[in-house]
């Protein structure tokens, strides 16, 4: 039986707090890694985030921690082109992968990247989610089907973040939500809640957070 998909509701009062607790503590830049004999040891839980070159993942990772510059954001898709780990507190590390699809870089170059992100994805033992970022102005892609596959076959549970949301008009999102809902149906490893959220107007930011530090 298929599972049901829903947008995942605001979280209880304690779950906020955790995650407000969680957030507001030290989240520092422990390395960026471009072979898999670079990752750090795997002696915490890791939650990472994946998406499309251009899905606002930066943005999105600098309004969860509450400071400007922590993951660089750029208008030139691409530009992240390694696996860039931060320690969230001391338990758990927050990973921010590499743009996937379109990105202005030699052929080369994004290849060796998107194999790595491959290679991470299936390999990770100590990875409890992947939170899987849809811009709400497209819904979810053909290039976002080859991670969604890939996720499925590595057995990693992924969260659906829909981003830029105050980007378009109520109409338009309540139809692109229904979208990514019919694809995710098709997905094993899919978590049946959607998070719907904002970097500019902070929407979602809180589920998000709760989200992560409830995860055992």
């Amino acid at each position: 039986m298929s599972l049901q998909f829903n947008l995942a509701p605001e979280p209880e009062f304690s779950d906020r707090e955790l995650g407000r607790l969680l957030f507001a503590g030290p989240v520092d830049f422990v390395k960026g890694v471009v072979a898999m004999s670079g990752l750090p040891e795997p002696d915490r839980l890791e939650v990472c985030f994946a998406g499309r070159s251009n899905v606002g993942k930066s943005s999105l990772i600098n309004a969860l921690t509450g400071r400007k510059s922590l993951a660089r954001a750029s208008n030139t898709p691409g530009r992240t082109q390694e696996i860039n780990y931060f320690a969230l507190g001391e338990e758990r590390y927050l990973v921010d992968l590499p743009g996937y699809g379109y990105a202005e870089a030699p052929v080369a170059v994004v290849a060796k990247w998107q194999a790595l992100l491959k290679q991470y994805l299936a390999g990770r033992q100590t990875l409890r989610r992947a939170f899987v970022l849809i811009d709400t102005r497209h819904g979810v892609k053909d290039v976002d089907e080859e991670i969604l596959r890939l996720l499925d076959r590595s057995a990693v549970t992924f969260q659906a973040v829909l981003t830029k949301a105050d980007k378009v008009l109520k109409s338009e999102r309540d139809a692109v939500i229904e979208q990514v809902k019919g694809a995710l149906g098709k997905h094993a490893a899919a978590y049946p809640e959607i998070i719907v959220t904002s970097s500019e107007k902070g929407d979602g930011i809180e589920t998000l957070r709760a989200t992560i530090a409830t995860l055992i």
